[in-house]
């Protein structure tokens, strides 16, 4: 199977690449041009990202781009709710390979947030991303082989609020089905509302998931909310 052999909707522009490597370079360069040419247009630009082990070379690539990084801001899609010192936190992983070299100049908003709740946690990381400069120029996304994206998780109890185009919160809490740890997620209104949007991919197992999703209900695999204009999709086998 290969990506140009879905039926995807209008708008939506699938990129094949050789490799994992080829894909994050390529990513990456579009990924710099967009924040590049936002910088130019209005003095800021800002970047949502995946977290997880798979975006970690894009996360490289694109830490090497010589761009006004001060006029940056970078986010996360989504988060576990661990504080930053320990296992499993995205934003340590952000930190680690994309807030280095010249990207070390840029803001980050974290999601992370020391409440007595997990609902109260979503709610101050709601506020917390309040100078977030919206519409986002760029959000990157990941899929599971669930079909979730950030953690829009099928099954999870606040899922179909946060895929409502209604939605008044930025952020809801959300949890994994089988991941040890609660999570905060980012919701559809924020990021499918964003000026540009990737979903990144590797695998036949990934695009197999991706072509159900097409033909799925957004509560089922809720990627489907996502596969629409604007989105190019980046994949490699």
């Amino acid at each position: 199977m290969a990506i140009s052999e879905l039926d995807l909707p209008a708008g939506v522009v699938a990129r094949q690449l050789a490799d994992g490597t080829a894909l994050a370079e390529g990513l990456a360069e579009h990924v710099a041009e967009v924040l590049r040419q936002a910088v130019e247009a209005d003095g800021l630009a800002s970047l949502l990202v995946s977290g997880g082990r798979s975006p970690i070379p894009f996360f490289e690539a694109l830490s090497a781009f010589e761009l006004d990084w001060s006029r940056v801001q970078v986010g996360l899609v989504d988060e576990r709710w661990v504080a930053p010192d320990q296992d499993g936190s995205n934003e340590a992983l952000v930190r680690r390979h994309l807030l280095r070299g010249p990207a070390a100049e840029a803001t980050f908003l974290g999601l992370y947030q020391p409440a007595a709740t997990l609902e109260a946690a979503a709610r101050q990381a709601g506020r917390a991303l309040e100078p977030l400069k919206r519409p986002v120029d760029m959000v990157v996304l990941g899929m599971g082989e669930d079909g979730h994206t950030a953690s829009l998780f099928p099954g999870s109890p606040n899922l179909a609020q946060a895929l409502a185009g209604t939605c008044a919160e930025p952020c809801m809490a959300m949890l994994a089905p089988v991941a040890p740890h609660p999570r905060i997620s980012l919701t559809w209104p924020v990021l499918a509302r964003a000026r540009r949007r990737c979903l990144a991919i590797q695998g036949i197992s990934k695009l197999e998931t991706l072509r159900q999703a097409l033909r799925a209900d957004p509560l089922r695999m809720p990627i489907r909310a996502f596969l629409n204009d604007p989105l190019e999709i980046y994949w490699s086998p």
